[in-house]
């Protein structure tokens, strides 16, 4: 692994992690876990979906995400109904209540990275804002299918 490789992996690790149980002090009420989150996320994207669809997305398997959304549906974020095209399938969608906790997830994130930010020299300001394009498209790279990686194919469930 190149050194670029190594730091690059440990800031984002850190950088995670520190996320995390920053916006859990500042922001008490905020106790959803990521895997809640990332299917907050995918389910804002790509509603109606299918359990299958979603384990695809999130490159989970479909029980996982069965039982995941089970967990957003007793809380109320989320919502399942017969898929109109084929009634023995379920379809997932957010509810409002969903909706507001994703908003509100991503304010508090939102917040607390740009009061971070502020607090940074200029120079590192501006060397965080060049840096995102790459970023996102390295995201991008590891998202797509390679032929060492293929995309993950879940039947919908």
């Amino acid at each position: 692994m190149s050194f670029e490789a190594r730091a690059l992996t440990e800031v984002v690790t850190r950088l995670r992690r520190t996320l995390r149980t920053s916006i859990r002090t500042d922001c008490p009420w905020e106790s959803l876990p990521m895997a809640q989150v990332e299917l907050l996320l995918a389910l804002h994207d790509h509603q109606p979906a299918r359990v299958g669809q979603l384990a695809n997305l999130l490159r989970l398997a479909p029980n996982t995400v069965s039982g995941l959304v089970q967990v957003l549906v007793e809380a109320g974020l989320g919502a399942r109904a017969p898929d109109p095209g084929d009634r023995r399938v379920a379809v997932v969608t957010l509810t409002e209540a969903g909706r507001d906790k994703l908003t509100d997830w991503e304010q508090a994130h939102q917040q607390r990275i740009g009061n971070a930010l502020d607090q940074l020299p200029a120079a590192d300001q501006t060397a965080v804002r060049a840096a995102l394009p790459a970023l996102a498209r390295l995201v991008d790279h590891l998202a797509a299918p390679t032929p060492e990686k293929p995309a993950v194919v879940a039947r919908d469930v």
